[in-house]
């Protein structure tokens, strides 16, 4: 009788200590899971901050971009007027410009469709 009260009672110990160890692991995990959440909302936090910063710069960079080809533009105007006249100039400076247009749009076009054929999973051409 006694070797069947001493079984029970360390079947019972070891459920206990077993059960503990499940709660304790249980509370670990749960503080982890709370403390990996608040690292990651504070990392996207941070890198909302930065990117509000280079989102500026970068449409002011591109700010700049724009009126240095208008310099560019006025520039050739000038520049080539008393070679051609006025509307000479006017004319190349359009065409040029046009013609770089038309060189960027087909390089665009080209890109897509090689991304769509890639995406599609087609010949593979990346």
């Amino acid at each position: 009788m006694t070797d069947e009260k001493t079984r029970t009672e360390s079947e019972t110990l070891a459920d206990d200590s077993l059960l503990g160890d499940a709660r304790a692991l249980l509370e670990d995990g749960q503080s982890l899971l709370s403390a990996e959440i608040a690292f990651q909302k504070a990392r996207a936090g941070f890198a909302l901050g930065r990117a509000k910063g280079i989102l500026a710069l970068a449409a002011l960079a591109l700010a700049l971009l724009f009126f240095a080809l208008m310099a560019l533009v006025v520039g050739l105007l000038l520049a080539l007027a008393p070679l051609v006249g006025p509307w000479g100039a006017l004319a190349i400076v359009v065409l040029g410009l046009l013609a770089l247009t038309g060189l960027c749009v087909l390089g665009a076009v080209r890109s897509v469709r090689t991304t769509v054929r890639a995406l599609k999973g087609g010949d593979g051409a990346a």
